[in-house]
Protein backbone atom coordinates (compact mmCIF):
# COMPACT_ATOMS: atom_id res chain seq x y z
CA UNK A 1 0.00 0.00 0.00
CA UNK A 2 1.41 3.39 -1.01
CA UNK A 3 2.18 5.95 1.66
CA UNK A 4 1.65 8.78 -0.84
CA UNK A 5 -1.19 11.06 0.30
CA UNK A 6 -4.28 11.33 -1.84
CA UNK A 7 -6.51 14.30 -2.45
CA UNK A 8 -10.13 14.27 -1.34
CA UNK A 9 -11.04 14.28 -5.02
CA UNK A 10 -9.02 11.10 -5.57
CA UNK A 11 -10.47 9.47 -2.46
CA UNK A 12 -13.93 10.32 -3.78
CA UNK A 13 -13.42 8.47 -7.04
CA UNK A 14 -10.94 10.44 -9.13
CA UNK A 15 -10.16 14.00 -10.05
CA UNK A 16 -12.12 15.65 -12.87
CA UNK A 17 -10.45 16.48 -16.16
CA UNK A 18 -9.09 19.99 -16.71
CA UNK A 19 -11.32 22.48 -18.48
CA UNK A 20 -10.74 23.38 -22.10
CA UNK A 21 -10.91 26.73 -23.84
CA UNK A 22 -13.86 25.32 -25.78
CA UNK A 23 -16.09 24.83 -22.73
CA UNK A 24 -14.86 27.31 -20.09
CA UNK A 25 -14.66 31.00 -19.30
CA UNK A 26 -11.17 32.42 -18.72
CA UNK A 27 -10.99 34.66 -15.65
CA UNK A 28 -7.97 36.95 -15.14
CA UNK A 29 -7.76 38.02 -11.50
CA UNK A 30 -6.02 41.23 -10.40
CA UNK A 31 -3.29 41.25 -13.06
CA UNK A 32 -2.43 44.78 -11.94
CA UNK A 33 0.72 46.87 -11.76
CA UNK A 34 0.78 46.81 -7.95
CA UNK A 35 2.13 43.29 -8.31
CA UNK A 36 4.80 44.34 -10.80
CA UNK A 37 6.58 46.98 -8.71
CA UNK A 38 6.47 48.44 -5.22
CA UNK A 39 5.69 46.78 -1.87
CA UNK A 40 3.49 44.09 -3.42
CA UNK A 41 5.85 43.14 -6.27
CA UNK A 42 5.75 39.36 -6.68
CA UNK A 43 8.93 37.33 -7.28
CA UNK A 44 7.30 35.35 -10.09
CA UNK A 45 5.24 38.10 -11.67
CA UNK A 46 7.13 38.50 -14.98
CA UNK A 47 6.85 34.88 -16.19
CA UNK A 48 3.28 34.69 -14.87
CA UNK A 49 2.28 37.76 -16.89
CA UNK A 50 3.93 36.28 -19.96
CA UNK A 51 1.90 33.09 -19.43
CA UNK A 52 -1.30 35.13 -19.01
CA UNK A 53 -0.55 37.07 -22.21
CA UNK A 54 -0.02 33.85 -24.14
CA UNK A 55 -3.15 32.23 -22.71
CA UNK A 56 -5.22 35.33 -23.54
CA UNK A 57 -4.06 35.17 -27.14
CA UNK A 58 -4.98 31.49 -27.36
CA UNK A 59 -8.36 32.08 -25.71
CA UNK A 60 -9.20 34.97 -28.03
CA UNK A 61 -8.30 32.87 -31.06
CA UNK A 62 -10.57 30.10 -29.75
CA UNK A 63 -13.49 32.45 -29.06
CA UNK A 64 -13.35 31.72 -25.33
CA UNK A 65 -15.21 34.23 -23.14
CA UNK A 66 -12.76 36.27 -21.07
CA UNK A 67 -13.60 38.18 -17.89
CA UNK A 68 -11.26 40.38 -15.84
CA UNK A 69 -11.36 41.13 -12.12
CA UNK A 70 -9.52 44.12 -10.62
CA UNK A 71 -9.01 45.06 -7.00
CA UNK A 72 -9.86 48.55 -5.76
CA UNK A 73 -9.11 50.28 -2.47
CA UNK A 74 -9.49 53.81 -1.15
CA UNK A 75 -5.94 54.30 0.15
CA UNK A 76 -2.51 52.72 0.04
CA UNK A 77 -2.52 50.32 -2.92
CA UNK A 78 -5.00 49.64 -5.74
CA UNK A 79 -6.30 53.19 -5.54
CA UNK A 80 -8.33 54.10 -8.65
CA UNK A 81 -6.52 56.52 -10.92
CA UNK A 82 -3.04 55.39 -9.87
CA UNK A 83 -0.63 53.45 -12.06
CA UNK A 84 -0.56 50.58 -9.60
CA UNK A 85 -4.29 50.00 -9.92
CA UNK A 86 -4.10 49.70 -13.71
CA UNK A 87 -4.11 46.30 -15.40
CA UNK A 88 -0.62 45.31 -16.57
CA UNK A 89 -0.20 45.67 -20.35
CA UNK A 90 0.28 41.93 -20.89
CA UNK A 91 -3.17 41.25 -19.43
CA UNK A 92 -5.07 44.27 -20.76
CA UNK A 93 -8.69 43.63 -21.79
CA UNK A 94 -9.53 43.61 -25.47
CA UNK A 95 -12.75 44.28 -27.35
CA UNK A 96 -15.87 43.63 -25.29
CA UNK A 97 -14.17 41.70 -22.48
CA UNK A 98 -15.88 42.63 -19.23
CA UNK A 99 -13.99 44.08 -16.24
CA UNK A 100 -15.41 43.83 -12.71
CA UNK A 101 -14.12 45.71 -9.68
CA UNK A 102 -13.95 44.20 -6.21
CA UNK A 103 -12.87 45.34 -2.77
CA UNK A 104 -12.48 41.87 -1.22
CA UNK A 105 -10.45 38.83 -2.33
CA UNK A 106 -13.44 36.82 -3.57
CA UNK A 107 -14.52 38.04 -7.01
CA UNK A 108 -18.10 36.94 -6.38
CA UNK A 109 -18.49 39.70 -3.79
CA UNK A 110 -19.10 41.95 -6.79
CA UNK A 111 -22.85 41.41 -7.24
CA UNK A 112 -22.59 41.68 -11.04
CA UNK A 113 -19.76 39.17 -11.50
CA UNK A 114 -21.74 35.98 -10.84
CA UNK A 115 -24.70 36.88 -13.10
CA UNK A 116 -22.29 37.89 -15.87
CA UNK A 117 -20.59 34.50 -15.71
CA UNK A 118 -23.93 32.71 -15.66
CA UNK A 119 -25.05 34.63 -18.75
CA UNK A 120 -22.09 33.22 -20.65
CA UNK A 121 -23.60 29.76 -20.24
CA UNK A 122 -20.44 27.89 -19.27
CA UNK A 123 -20.06 25.88 -16.08
CA UNK A 124 -16.27 25.75 -16.00
CA UNK A 125 -13.77 28.47 -15.14
CA UNK A 126 -10.06 28.72 -15.94
CA UNK A 127 -8.41 30.98 -13.37
CA UNK A 128 -5.21 32.99 -13.73
CA UNK A 129 -3.79 36.01 -11.92
CA UNK A 130 -2.73 37.18 -8.49
CA UNK A 131 -2.25 36.26 -5.73
CA UNK A 132 -2.33 32.47 -5.60
CA UNK A 133 -3.03 32.26 -1.87
CA UNK A 134 -5.43 35.20 -1.71
CA UNK A 135 -7.77 36.29 -4.51
CA UNK A 136 -7.23 33.26 -6.75
CA UNK A 137 -7.83 30.93 -3.79
CA UNK A 138 -10.89 32.84 -2.51
CA UNK A 139 -12.52 33.11 -5.94
CA UNK A 140 -11.88 29.44 -6.73
CA UNK A 141 -13.49 28.24 -3.50
CA UNK A 142 -16.49 30.52 -3.96
CA UNK A 143 -16.92 29.30 -7.55
CA UNK A 144 -17.06 25.67 -6.43
CA UNK A 145 -19.65 26.56 -3.78
CA UNK A 146 -22.05 27.66 -6.52
CA UNK A 147 -21.41 24.76 -8.88
CA UNK A 148 -18.51 25.71 -11.15
CA UNK A 149 -15.71 23.39 -12.11
CA UNK A 150 -12.41 25.22 -11.65
CA UNK A 151 -9.07 24.79 -13.39
CA UNK A 152 -6.02 26.83 -12.37
CA UNK A 153 -3.05 27.34 -14.69
CA UNK A 154 -0.04 27.11 -12.37
CA UNK A 155 2.45 29.17 -14.39
CA UNK A 156 -0.13 31.95 -14.84
CA UNK A 157 -0.56 32.62 -11.10
CA UNK A 158 1.94 33.89 -8.54
CA UNK A 159 2.16 35.10 -4.98
CA UNK A 160 4.54 36.61 -2.40
CA UNK A 161 6.48 35.46 0.66
CA UNK A 162 4.68 35.61 4.00
CA UNK A 163 5.81 35.98 7.61
CA UNK A 164 5.80 32.83 9.69
CA UNK A 165 3.22 32.32 12.40
CA UNK A 166 3.60 31.13 16.00
CA UNK A 167 7.35 31.58 15.88
CA UNK A 168 7.82 29.54 12.73
CA UNK A 169 10.09 30.73 9.89
CA UNK A 170 8.86 32.98 7.10
CA UNK A 171 7.58 31.17 4.03
CA UNK A 172 9.03 31.88 0.60
CA UNK A 173 6.78 32.88 -2.28
CA UNK A 174 7.25 29.42 -3.78
CA UNK A 175 6.25 27.72 -0.53
CA UNK A 176 3.13 29.89 -0.22
CA UNK A 177 2.27 29.31 -3.88
CA UNK A 178 2.75 25.54 -3.64
CA UNK A 179 0.79 25.30 -0.38
CA UNK A 180 -2.13 27.27 -1.76
CA UNK A 181 -2.31 25.15 -4.90
CA UNK A 182 -2.05 21.93 -2.88
CA UNK A 183 -5.00 23.03 -0.76
CA UNK A 184 -7.06 23.91 -3.82
CA UNK A 185 -6.17 20.68 -5.62
CA UNK A 186 -7.39 18.69 -2.62
CA UNK A 187 -11.02 19.47 -3.43
CA UNK A 188 -11.61 22.76 -5.22
CA UNK A 189 -9.67 22.83 -8.48
CA UNK A 190 -7.78 20.95 -11.13
CA UNK A 191 -4.28 22.43 -11.29
CA UNK A 192 -2.39 22.21 -14.59
CA UNK A 193 1.22 23.30 -15.12
CA UNK A 194 0.58 25.54 -18.10
CA UNK A 195 -1.86 26.11 -20.97
CA UNK A 196 -0.69 22.85 -22.54
CA UNK A 197 -2.32 21.01 -19.63
CA UNK A 198 -5.81 22.19 -20.55
CA UNK A 199 -8.09 19.68 -22.24
CA UNK A 200 -8.17 19.90 -26.03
Amino acid sequence: MSDEPKTLLELGGGAPAPASLKDATLVVIDAQNEYVRGPLALPGVAPALDAIESLLAEARAAGTPIVHLVHRDVEGVFVPGTEGAEIAPQAAPSGDEQVFEKTLPNGFTNAEFGPALKALGRDKLILTGFMTHMCVDSTARAAVDIGYGVTIVENAVATRPLPGVLGRPARSAQEVHDGALAGLADLFAVVVPDAGGLSR
